[in-house]
């Protein structure tokens, strides 16, 4: 029987957050969750060690976990786990920060499989940085480091074992443990290493609760004017220059828009309001409201750009692809990348152009169409 301890007694202090962190929402699920259900395939039983004060918010997480049940935890990590031990009814024990919600389960599987071979399976990350011994301010020695490793959780032990190893530390008032390895070193014997995992971070500051970055598409389509349409007031006059990326083009003919027509702008706008979850442009700026009638589309994407920094977004880049027959735009791209960067914020934009080789309605030269692609991080 395999059993599992999650060590859930701390706090959102270091975080900046007003609340333990295994209740914040990572990906639409707490963290405390997101942990369980790591465990929950490999684990008979599952000991969440938790606040006292917690117990009430803990509890309804547990409901979609049979195995698991929830225990009051210590002022320190070494007490959690010694009250948790003593709850544990498995033969092997793996103790995991729950603060650790994106353990890989090969890592869980490889402590597991460690234990049974060798009685203790830690996971642990060779070092990729030089450490050194430090004291006053300056460096003592510089250890090698190839013989340097990170310890991360699951740390998995045979239960006695650990069980023995945490009461002898209890007898001896030893209490500077920072986790189960040390403890089972100290008492027991060297523990076995397990290759962690990068990806099993521990939740510790404000930028590792960050949202994820978020990605939107675009796309758009505006027809070239026949005289026709111009007569009956369906097209505009100005038929000499189109609109791209806020630049002015010469062209023979002008597009049908209701407002100037800038079609990669508003590839763009759709990208970026998709990327924040929000509606596309034609439910902000309606073609039949009159304050559009040959709007500026680039004070347009200003609008658009409050509501991303509103959401706590800024853009990282930004890829726009025109495709058009006519008029040439190779002339242009420079300065309608500029113009786009800058109403980004700087942002980097790249622009393709091309043609559709003389297929469809672009390659006939009846429209231009425009995609866009954005990628927003956090503020």
């Amino acid at each position: 029987m395999i059993s599992v301890i999650l060590t859930a007694a701390g706090s959102g202090t270091r975080a900046g957050l007003p609340e333990n962190k295994i209740f914040c929402e990572l990906h639409g699920l707490p963290v405390l969750t997101h942990a369980l259900s790591a465990f929950a395939p490999y684990a008979e039983e599952i000991v969440v060690a938790c606040k006292t004060e917690d117990l009430g918010r803990v509890l309804p997480l547990l409901a979609p976990f049979p195995q698991a049940r929830a225990v009051a935890g210590g002022a320190t990590r070494m007490e959690s786990v010694r009250c948790a031990l003593a709850e544990v009814k498995g033969e092997i024990v793996l103790v995991h920060d729950a603060a650790r919600p994106f353990v890989p389960a090969r890592v869980i599987e490889d402590c597991i499989a460690s234990v049974k071979q060798h009685g203790s399976g830690v996971a642990a990350l060779p070092a990729t940085d030089t450490t050194a011994f430090v004291s006053e301010g300056k460096i003592d020695s510089i250890p090698p480091r190839t013989s340097l490793f990170s310890l991360q959780t699951p740390q998995g032990f045979l239960t006695e074992a650990l069980r023995t190893a945490y009461a002898r530390a209890a007898q001896d008032g030893r209490c500077d443990f920072t986790d189960d390895s040390g403890v089972y070193a100290a008492y027991c014997g060297q523990p076995h290493i397990v290759l962690g995992d990068r990806g099993n971070r521990k939740l510790t500051y404000p930028e590792d609760f960050a949202p994820p970055a978020r990605v939107g598409f675009g796309v758009d389509t505006h027809a070239f004017a026949h005289q026709e349409e111009i007569d009956r007031g369906i097209a505009r006059l100005n038929l000499n220059y189109i609109r791209l990326c806020g630049v002015t083009i010469p062209s023979d003919r002008a597009l049908i828009a209701h407002s100037d027509g800038d079609v990669a702008v508003h590839a763009l706008m759709d990208a970026l309001l998709t990327a924040i979850g929000g509606r596309d442009i034609g439910y902000h700026f309606p073609e039949d409201d009159p304050a559009y009638r040959g709007a500026d589309s680039m004070q347009l994407l200003e609008t658009v750009m409050k509501m991303v920094h509103e959401g706590g977004f800024s853009v990282q880049n930004a890829s726009i692809s025109i495709l058009a027959e006519r008029p040439r735009l190779a002339p242009y791209i420079e300065k309608m990348r500029a113009a786009l960067s800058a109403a980004l914020g700087g942002a980097p934009v790249g622009i393709a152009a091309g043609t559709n080789e003389k297929l469809g309605y672009v390659g006939e030269g009846r429209g231009i169409t425009a995609y866009a692609a954005v990628l927003l991080g956090t503020l």
